[in-house]
């Protein structure tokens, strides 16, 4: 029965029909852009070990991360970002169990030009930051913040930073409240069949605990097509560099899933 399975999947991959070298290109390097007039619905699987003073920890959780662009009028949008994780996690540090909920969702807003201007294109906004559902998944406070982009694509390149910064919202004596920088500079090289890789870091600065967590991620995706939506397949490797002392993730994590996309159709 699995291998009759395993046949038929491998037949339903062999029979996707590609998608047209330049269109699918184009759209690859737009998904690489966290600012660009695309509308895609990413699920990201996501794995860390080694988590916690015995390192014997493990967190694994999927991100829903739909990304709408609003058309305010010819010359900008409003980029709308959601990151909405969907946590499992075990052992985190002596005695603390198993817990599963939905960790600290992220809402951005970016205001952007409608065009780049010489192969630049930039965004910025607000964003909110709301209370994860177990104390054990993240802060349990209200937060909010500024976030902006810069992105500059030539070529098959694309290369940029995406960064933010959230403050608490109300007083509180815990010590996960929120007041955290984030910086993700990222450099993506894309081919004519639509292939892309990408290499980036997704570091936080803890402005309390005075603590640094650096992860470099080295990512591999593909764009084809499933009918006719494009979707983007893609695998990431991931070691930390530096993590939380006695709490944070060490060592190889890895990322894997994909992305729906909805070209935004012109006139």
């Amino acid at each position: 029965m699995k291998r009759h399975i395993s046949s038929l999947l491998l037949l339903a991959a062999l029979s996707v029909p590609a998608v047209a070298d330049d269109d699918s290109a184009q759209l690859a390097k737009k998904l690489a852009n966290p600012v660009a007039d695309l509308i895609s619905v990413p699920f990201q699987g996501n794995w860390n070990g080694g988590i916690g003073p015995a390192e014997d920890g493990s967190q694994t959780y999927v991100n829903f991360q739909p990304v709408f662009p609003i058309k305010i009028n010819d010359d900008w949008n409003v980029i709308a970002r959601t990151v909405a994780p969907v946590v499992y996690q075990d052992d985190i540090f002596p005695g603390a169990g198993t817990q599963f909920g939905l960790g600290n969702v992220q809402q951005s807003f970016f205001l952007s030009p409608s065009l780049p201007k010489n192969g630049f294109l930039w965004g910025a906004g607000p964003m909110v930051y709301l209370p994860a559902t177990d104390d054990l998944l993240g802060p349990q406070d209200w937060g909010a913040g500024v976030t902006a982009a810069g992105v500059w694509q030539g070529g098959p390149w694309t290369v940029g930073a995406l960064v933010h910064q959230l403050w608490p919202l109300q007083d509180s004596a815990a010590n996960d409240i929120i007041n955290q920088a984030y910086v993700q500079p990222f450099i993506a090289y894309t081919t004519k069949d639509a292939w892309t890789f990408t290499l980036n870091s997704e570091s936080t600065y803890e402005w309390l605990s005075d603590e640094w967590s650096v992860p470099v991620n080295f990512q591999i995706s593909k764009l084809t097509r499933v009918g006719k939506v494009p979707v983007s397949f893609f695998g990431v490797v991931r070691y930390w560099v530096v993590s939380p002392e006695d709490a944070g993730p060490e060592g190889w994590g890895a990322r894997f899933g994909f992305a729906l996309l909805f070209p935004a159709k012109r006139k």
